[in-house]
């Protein structure tokens, strides 16, 4: 993560590094060939920054700090930058990302750049978590998070932040790795957890075609503990995985590349949920496809990209809950293309989008089907007045429904020195409601199977104006940052809340929200191998229209951790995390206070290409309150996890 790293290199000595800026570092994540000691990002603004001088509040988490964590998602791999809150999507387990205290829903995640989306089928409290499983870990080369909305490039869904998931991309030698890991609960029953991966990639053709595959599967065993009200209910659902990506590039010559992705993902949980005493069991079976085809081009004035996805998910969701079993697919096709390029001093983006989402469901939907299709376009302007950099963007969304959308952004940036930045911004953002929120015919089972929820088609698109200030300081040896951040929210989507009585809720607009916080982080290297690094988010959340804390939003986050390289092939980390107090349900009187972690972890080389890996999480098996286990939020127990890769 860069607050725990900010010297390392990021540097991808894959083919791309032909392109040395443009479009094709930014589709696929390549960085140029030059080494420095500088980390770069291209999801700010389509364009290649290095961290302190892009136009937003940003942070990295690379491939090597991955091998060295205890990381099963994305979540995992995130969850201690600044910033950034894991919460339960259930009771059961499943995760979402937040940024900055806005709801998950307000998280985009991308994949190399492109939406993951699963939501329309999950359209109910299930959680999220199926699109953060369908990444590997074995397959992601970094991953990079704008704190902030970003509207005005990637449109709908990201008024909290954005999620890029950048993966492996094949090179001109051959490589691979393979690995297995293992997590095992102290305490409780079950809860097992056993992953392994390969990796493969290299030439297929000399010089014209590269290849790669990347195969992950996991499974883990439901978990229980005595924390639980109800002994024959599971607090960790069951989980089955098995992910398949691969890609092959063609480069047609030095200047242009096509290439052709595909990926496959199978996802079944099983749990036995606490329903008021009962248990209710949960089965979900999930797969999903999808493929995508990319031209690159490197011009003498501009850099191009036309790309084409498709992502079909189908899902079997089988709940005692629920009126019967239920058979949904969700089907996301997208379209899209830009070029970059300078005119004068100006670096120009601009670029379009047409996507199109249909949805079958055989239980809730009255009509069995819909079709939802929205197109957009953007452009982008970059400039340097002396010491002062200015963006300037803004994107058009035309949506079926819902009309049309404009999503002004504002950032400058000054260096007060090559070290020492002053940044800030304002955008605009929107989020027009979810299939299931604005059909009226679209009836989800709550309350613990006791009513349905339905959709209602006079809500309104969210919108939200946010704006934020900082400074940040990056030396050799030590750095610091400082973010003062403010989110404006209109028209907020929320359920009603449940009476005990009604039998049918439906979703409504909150008059206004606001979110507001401050950021701090501080690193340093104490000694030439002792680096120690710390994060602070506080964030007031509050429903203007009720004057009450927006639920599971902690009001203080506290990460910080120690590093130690104890020897050339051992290195050592001591971590601590405090999660604040905050609110599960709407209800002012679900009160829960925060809760600390320790983990610590070592990995250690004992021979060339063999890397090993072992550590405990949640040391002093820190539990939380009454409050949160009453209602079914537990947090898991003392942890160990270990594991063993062979790179060749």
């Amino acid at each position: 993560m860069q607050q725990y790293a900010p010297r390392r290199l990021v540097c991808n000595t894959l083919y791309r590094t032909l392109f040395a800026t443009g479009l094709t570092a930014l589709s696929t994540g390549a960085i140029a060939e030059n080494v420095t000691n500088e980390t770069f990002v291209v999801t700010a603004t389509q364009t290649k920054h290095t961290t302190l001088s892009a136009p937003a509040s940003v942070s990295v988490v690379t491939r090597t700090e991955l091998e060295k964590m205890s990381v099963n998602d994305v979540s995992d791999a995130v969850r201690k930058l600044p910033g950034i809150s894991i919460n339960p999507s259930t009771t059961y387990g499943r995760k979402e990302i937040k940024i900055r205290g806005m709801k998950s829903d307000y998280t985009l995640l991308l994949l190399n750049g492109r939406r993951i989306n699963s939501r329309e089928a999950l359209a109910s409290n299930m959680g999220n978590d199926f699109d953060l499983s369908t990444i590997p870990v074995s397959a992601i080369d970094r991953i990079e998070v704008i704190r902030g909305p970003m509207s005005s490039l990637y449109g709908a869904d990201a008024l909290g932040g954005v999620v890029n998931v950048i993966l492996r991309q094949p090179g001109e030698t051959a490589a691979g790795e393979i690995g297995y890991g293992f997590e095992a609960p102290t305490e409780g029953d079950g809860g097992g957890h056993n992953r392994l991966s390969g990796y493969l990639s290299g030439p297929l053709v000399d010089n014209k075609l590269l290849g790669s595959v990347i195969v992950d599967g996991e499974k883990r065993d439901a978990w229980r503990t005595h924390q639980s009200v109800n002994p024959n209910s599971d607090a960790l659902e069951a989980r089955d995985t098995f992910n398949a990506l691969t890609n092959l590039t063609w480069l047609i010559d030095d200047r242009q590349n096509i290439e052709f992705d595909t990926t496959y993902a199978k996802d079944d949980r099983d749990v036995l949920w606490n329903n008021y005493g009962a248990s209710a069991r949960n089965i979900q079976k999930m797969e999903r496809i999808g493929f995508g085809l990319t031209h690159n081009g490197s011009w003498e004035y501009v850099d191009t990209r036309l790309r084409y996805y498709f992502e079909s998910v189908d899902l079997m969701d089988n709940s005692q809950l629920n009126a019967g079993k239920a058979y949904i697919t969700q089907d996301n096709k997208t379209v899209d293309g830009q070029v970059s390029g300078y005119l004068g001093d100006h670096l120009i983006t601009a670029g379009g989008e047409y996507r199109n989402t249909e949805l079958q469901h055989s239980l809730n939907l009255q009509n069995g089907n819909v079709a939802v299709s929205q197109k957009a376009f953007f452009l982008q302007d970059e400039f340097k007045l002396g010491d002062l950099a200015l963006t300037f963007g803004g994107r058009v969304d035309s949506h079926e429904i819902y009309g049309t959308e404009f999503s002004p952004r504002a950032y400058a940036t000054y260096s007060l020195s090559d070290n020492w930045v002053v940044k800030g911004g304002v955008n605009k953002a929107f989020k027009a409601p979810t299939i299931a929120q604005f059909n009226q015919g679209y009836a989800v089972a709550a309350c613990r199977g006791k009513c349905q929820t339905v959709g209602n088609p006079d809500l309104k698109a969210e919108t939200a104006v946010s704006y934020e200030l900082g400074t940040a300081y990056e030396a050799e040896h030590y750095g610091a940052g400082l973010t003062l951040f403010n989110n404006d929210i209109k028209d907020m989507i929320q359920v009603q809340t449940w009476d005990r009585v009604a039998t049918q809720l439906t979703y409504e607009n909150v008059d206004k929200a606001r979110i507001r916080g401050i950021e701090t982080s501080v690193w340093v290297d104490l000694t030439e191998n002792l680096n120690w690094a710390t994060n602070w988010t506080i964030v007031d959340a509050e429903d203007r229209s009720t004057k009450m804390r927006l639920k599971q939003t902690p009001k203080n986050t506290v990460n910080t951790q120690l590093t130690w390289q104890v020897l050339d092939n051992l290195a050592t980390s001591l971590s601590y995390q405090y999660t604040g107090n905050q609110y599960l349900l709407d209800k002012q009187a679900k009160r829960t206070r925060g809760f600390n972690t320790v983990d610590l972890g070592a990995t250690y080389t004992p021979i060339k290409h063999v890397d090993l890996k072992l550590g405990v999480t949640n040391i002093t098996n820190e539990k939380r309150d009454y409050v949160a286990t009453a209602n079914d939020y537990f947090l898991s127990g003392r942890t160990i996890y270990g594991g063993i890769s062979y790179k060749f």
